[in-house]
C-alpha cells in the first residue's frame, strides 16, 4: 500500500478492488463478490458504484485496504498509510490494520507518526539514517505479546 491511494480513476471502486484479484487468474464474478465483501466489511460497500474521486481520503484509503486484502495476503506492506489523511481518518485505519492483523496477517508500516506508533505498534523497530537504532517488542491492550 502507498501514502498515495494509487487507485485508477477510470474504473468504479468495486472494479478497483476486484482487479487485483483478476490479475492473479480469479474470475470477474468471483472477484467482483469479494471486492463487495470486502467493501461491506470496511463500511463503504454503498460507494462501490461511485468513481474513487467522488470519494473522500478516508474511503480511497479504504479502497486501498480492500484492494491490498483481496487476496488474503499474509503480509500487507504500508508505505506512509496515514501520511494524508487527517488525525481521525488515520486513527480509523489504524484501527483497520489491527482488525487486519488479528486475521493472523503480518502488517509491515513505515510511518513517521508517533502518536499511531505509540497507541498501535505492537513491535517497533525505527531506523535513523538506514540504521537500525531500536527493536521493541509492545504489550498490546488484552495483555498479549505481540
Amino acid at each position: 500500500m502507498f501514502q498515495e491511494f494509487k487507485l485508477l480513476t477510470n474504473l468504479t471502486v468495486v472494479d478497483n478492488v476486484a482487479l487485483a484479484a483478476e490479475v492473479t487468474g480469479a474470475s470477474q464474478k468471483d472477484s467482483r463478490s469479494k471486492a463487495v465483501s470486502l467493501l461491506r466489511e470496511l463500511g463503504i460497500d454503498h460507494r462501490h458504484h461511485d468513481m474513487p474521486l467522488a470519494l473522500s481520503g478516508g474511503e480511497q484509503q479504504r479502497v486501498a485496504i480492500a484492494r491490498a486484502l483481496i487476496n488474503d495476503p499474509i503480509l500487507v506492506l504500508a508505505d506512509e498509510p496515514t501520511g494524508n489523511l487527517d488525525a481521525a481518518v488515520a486513527d480509523e485505519t489504524m484501527r483497520l490494520f489491527a482488525r487486519i492483523r488479528a486475521r493472523g496477517a503480518t502488517i509491515i508500516l513505515a510511518t513517521h507518526d508517533l502518536k499511531l506508533v505509540n497507541r498501535y505498534g505492537t513491535r517497533v523497530i525505527s531506523l535513523r539514517h538506514g540504521e537500525l537504532v531500536d527493536d521493541l517488542s509492545r504489550v498490546d491492550a488484552e495483555g498479549g505479546a505481540q
